[in-house]
């Protein structure tokens, strides 16, 4: 099966697509096809409405069944900031590093105790037939810390920490991939995604 993974972002597609190949799913890009898919403006209100924009997006271009996701990060100690706008936190001049040092400056003198957060991904795939989307979330709850630790991962993986089995406290940059996998929001959101795909295409 030749699914287009809708996504320009490096980190994101070496992570869908390591989830996606245990389906059977060979995941191409604009550029395997050698196009290029427009950019979608993310106007949606939820993670899963602009999913929806974008693998729709480039299902009409390709003529292939699209997935796409939208992500990010809930804090609750800001209302659910950045949420929608984790991926442009603080404006366009901002790399993953900016947007972790604003989070950091946003959080300055919260306790540990009110620093929980949780990520958020959505996952939506449609289909050239015009039959109804897969659209599924999964979420990943921890704390936002207050200093960077990791190096693997991306986004806001340096801060988020998640507590492991043994009652330890890892930031998801620290988690190994299969680590990661196993409890990301993005892992469980394309879990949910699996069963879903499986009983459409049996």
């Amino acid at each position: 099966m030749k699914y287009i993974i809708a996504t320009h972002n490096k980190s994101k597609l070496r992570e869908l697509t390591r989830i996606l190949q245990p389906l059977g799913i060979e995941a191409v890009t604009d550029r395997d096809l050698g196009i290029e898919l427009p950019e979608v403006e993310e106007t949606g209100t939820t993670f899963a409405e602009n999913a929806f924009l974008k693998a729709q997006s480039a299902c009409l271009v390709t003529g292939l069944p699209a997935i796409a996701d939208d992500s990010g990060i809930v804090v609750d100690a800001l209302d659910g900031a950045p949420g929608v706008y984790s991926a442009r936190y603080g404006g366009p001049g901002l790399d993953d590093q900016g947007r972790n040092l604003l989070l950091l400056k946003e959080m300055d003198g919260i306790p540990w105790e009110k620093r929980t957060a949780h990520y958020t991904a959505a996952v939506c795939c449609v289909f050239p037939d015009g039959s109804a989307p897969i659209a599924v979330e999964g979420e990943m709850h921890g704390f936002v810390g207050t200093e960077q630790h990791g190096s693997g991962g991306f986004g806001y993986d340096p801060l988020f920490y998640v507590t492991q089995a043994d009652g330890s406290l890892k930031t998801a940059a620290q988690l190994t991939d299969d680590e990661k996998d196993a409890i990301s929001h993005r892992g469980n959101a394309l879990r949910l995604f699996k069963q879903e795909l499986l009983t459409r295409i049996g």
